[in-house]
């Protein structure tokens, strides 16, 4: 039987989850009872590689379709220069971001993609999406 060998990785992200970040504002949509599709694009986001220390670029891109709410462009730019300064892995990013995004408006649906630029020689794309239930009654 072959034995799991521990990335030098494992513990650097075990409280990402609780990461505090700032708040991601919203605003009142004026045509709930539409469904569209709002695109954002973050073509110069940087993060930083928590094992290494260097930075990582990566292009975001956001699709949702709002309800309620709306993001407020400019608190999701303060948001993403954030994780400038935070060590963080693609995975975690991409995870963090999408629920941090889906509390701050309650989307119908919203998918985050983040494509990393190479590193080693590979480069990385990860792609979290949320769909709310169904059944979910709007409060």
């Amino acid at each position: 039987m072959r034995h799991k060998t521990l990335s030098s990785y494992e513990g650097l992200q075990r409280n990402i989850r609780s990461l505090k970040t700032p708040k991601i504002e919203a605003w009142k949509n004026q045509y709930p009872d539409k469904e569209y599709t709002i695109c954002l694009e973050v073509p110069e986001f940087t993060c930083i590689c928590p094992k290494t220390g260097l930075p990582d670029f990566a292009v975001i891109n956001i699709e949702y379709s709002p309800d309620k709410y709306c993001i407020e462009l400019k608190s999701f730019k303060m948001y993403t220069i954030f994780f400038r300064n935070i060590g963080i892995f693609h995975e975690h990013l991409v995870n963090k971001m999408l629920d941090d995004f889906v509390a701050a408006c309650n989307p119908r649906r919203a998918k985050i993609t983040g494509r990393f630029n190479s590193r080693g020689g590979i480069a990385t794309t990860v792609t979290r999406e949320y769909k709310r239930d169904e059944n979910y009654i709007s409060g």
